[in-house]
């Protein structure tokens, strides 16, 4: 199985590059197809295996939030990433709402369940959105979309910001009543989250110094192009921040936007990016195989209506529909805001955060009906994102370049009466 599944890592990705089809989509029928045949395969159960989803989500994320900050080209900023700021502040805590209101109301679970439920499924993904994300690092500051950036930078940052939302959640089912809220808003959210962004600029100054300035010539690693630094750099930003008792998932992402920040035009930037990016492709095959196994196992027998009609309502109208909000009057024009609110991509993370809580807490829910609705919203967020993203795309670059074009013409025209 995980032969297989690196090798549709390596070679897929190039026969569906035109396709309306994702690898993520092909690793899922993969695994449905290989779990349906009369072979002795492991058991994909997440509630058996907790502990070892939870490490396996949780080293697949970290991964892939290296790869998404040392591919940004765009330089950090206010206004630079005001696009981001806007999905930040009020996308992700509104998603957060809508689905515990949803949860709350319509499958009656407790308000604990109901809030966690709205933590695990508010961040996007940045492990599965390849397709609607930033490309390789370049030389151009400008060479980033506002969708394809503002999907990469969401992706980066709430990852790590949705981890208060799921502590205050395992705080009510451990405590209920509201005495936490105050050691909740001083420690999990102010201090761990400020915690994950220092560490974050201190390991990426220290590294980017190390990697392409030190006088030491045998120390400036950018001369000796060893791509599996990215790795060391990944998990020496996470472990630091933790043992700090910050939020390591910021610090990684903060950690690669800060490397790349150091030398933006170094081509070790590609070197470290096409490295983490191929382990990040391998690890997210064979997770979502696992997947498909785990809905041939019966994975979603748990799963009721009221569960399915959370998860479309979430795909296809809270997140669209606080996306489109929060980008009024931003950067993006109309139809690129559009794009922006509809891929709201849900997966490995939301995986990750749930096998997290349940080993902390009890919810009052079972543990494979949450299991159930996490992993059918995912599902669908697979199918309908990876149907739709290639052509979507497509169609919005295609347009842009007729724009560009235009604009060209338009500005060439009276230098063409001058002359």
């Amino acid at each position: 199985m995980a032969g297989i599944a690196a090798l549709l890592a390596a070679v897929l990705p190039r026969l569906l590059n035109r396709l309306p089809l994702s690898l993520p989509m092909v690793c899922l029928i993969g695994g449905l197809v290989l779990y349906l045949l009369p072979l002795d395969l492991p058991d994909p159960d997440p509630v058996a295996h907790r502990a070892l989803v939870e490490h396996a989500t949780e080293i697949c994320v970290l991964i892939s939030l290296m790869g998404a900050g040392l591919a940004i080209n765009r330089p950090f900023g206010r206004r630079n990433w005001s696009s981001t700021w806007r999905l930040l502040g009020w996308t992700l805590p509104l998603t957060v709402v809508g689905v515990t209101a949803v949860a709350y109301g319509l499958l009656g679970w407790p308000l604990a369940a109901a809030l966690l439920l709205g933590a695990v499924l508010a961040p996007t993904d940045p492990v599965l959105a390849s397709d609607v994300q930033v490309g390789e690092p370049v030389d151009s500051e400008k060479a980033d979309d506002e969708v394809r950036f503002t999907l990469t930078s969401e992706a980066g940052l709430n990852d790590g910001l949705a981890f208060p939302l799921v502590y205050a959640a395992i705080a009510l089912a451990a405590a209920g009543g509201a005495g936490w809220v105050g050691e909740w808003a001083l420690v999990d959210l102010l201090y761990r989250c400020g915690a994950g962004v220092v560490c974050g600029l201190l390991m990426g100054k220290l590294l980017g110094r190390l990697f392409f300035r030190t006088r030491v010539s045998d120390l400036r690693l950018a001369e000796h192009r060893d791509g599996f630094v990215a790795l060391g750099a990944t998990f020496l930003a996470y472990g630091l921040t933790e043992l700090a008792h910050g939020y390591g998932f910021i610090a990684v992402f903060v950690t690669a936007c800060t490397i790349r920040a150091a030398e933006r035009t170094n081509g070790y930037n590609g070197v470290l990016h096409g490295f983490i990016e191929q382990i990040e492709r391998l690890f997210t095959a064979w997770l979502i195989v696992l997947l498909g196994g785990f809905v041939a196992a019966g994975g979603l027998a748990a799963l009721t209506w009221e569960g399915a009609v959370l998860a479309l309502l979430l795909l296809l109208v809270i997140r669209p529909l606080t996306g489109w909000l929060a980008g009024l009057g931003g950067q993006a024009g109309p139809r690129e805001r559009g794009v922006t609110a509809f891929f709201g991509i849900r997966g490995i993370g939301s995986l990750f955060y749930l096998a997290y809580a349940l080993g902390q807490a009890d919810f009052g829910v079972p543990a494979d009906e949450l299991w159930a609705v996490v992993a059918f919203t995912v599902l669908a967020s697979l199918v309908v994102h990876g149907v739709t993203a290639t052509p979507v795309m497509a169609r919005l670059d295609r347009l842009r370049d007729r724009t560009g074009k235009a604009e060209g013409e338009e500005s060439a025209e009276p230098a063409a009466r001058h002359l």
